[in-house]
């Protein structure tokens, strides 16, 4: 059984946090949202999210600054940001601070699901990486481990050319 990814909608916007929550509301998510840094890091301290949708601006702090401080405290969670301010400096100041994707608003409900899904899966493929490191001597990225890949994942390492 694969387990339930678990969101963080960070947004100062009420009907933008109900909005990603409706979308993601399926079996699949555990959502939760926050409206500050208070609240990120009350519920981060809570229960880690696996995957954050981040709003750049924020009233207590930028997001920017809340991208830096969740990869240095919780480096595991995956941070898409979205903004209804697309720059190209704010686009690679989030791609070099770690986050996983940069959406501008408005975003539609597909791109949430696709972008969610998506980090969700490289998280698990990362940590099913280092798990196998870890087993297997200690090379980091050797996903061969006699596994074939995460469970109910095909395995592409045996495809002949």
């Amino acid at each position: 059984m694969t387990p339930q990814a678990r969101i963080l909608i960070v947004d100062d916007e009420e009907v933008v946090r109900l909005s990603f929550m409706r979308i993601l509301a399926d079996t699949r998510y555990k959502v939760k949202a926050a409206a500050s840094w208070t609240q990120v890091t009350q519920a981060m301290q809570e229960e880690p999210a696996d995957v954050v949708l981040l709003d750049l601006r924020m009233p207590e702090m930028d997001g920017i600054t809340v991208l830096k401080a969740l990869k240095q405290q919780w480096p595991d969670s995956e941070v898409i940001v979205i903004t209804g301010y697309p720059t190209l400096e704010t686009a690679k100041q989030a791609v070099t601070l770690g986050a996983y994707d940069y959406l501008t608003k408005p975003v539609n409900p597909e791109q949430v699901i696709h972008a969610s899904n998506a980090a969700w899966l490289h998280k698990r493929w990362a940590l099913h990486n280092d798990r196998a490191a870890t087993a297997g001597g200690g090379r980091r990225g050797d996903a061969s481990g006699g596994q074939g890949g995460l469970p109910d994942q095909p395995d592409f390492s045996r495809t002949s050319s």
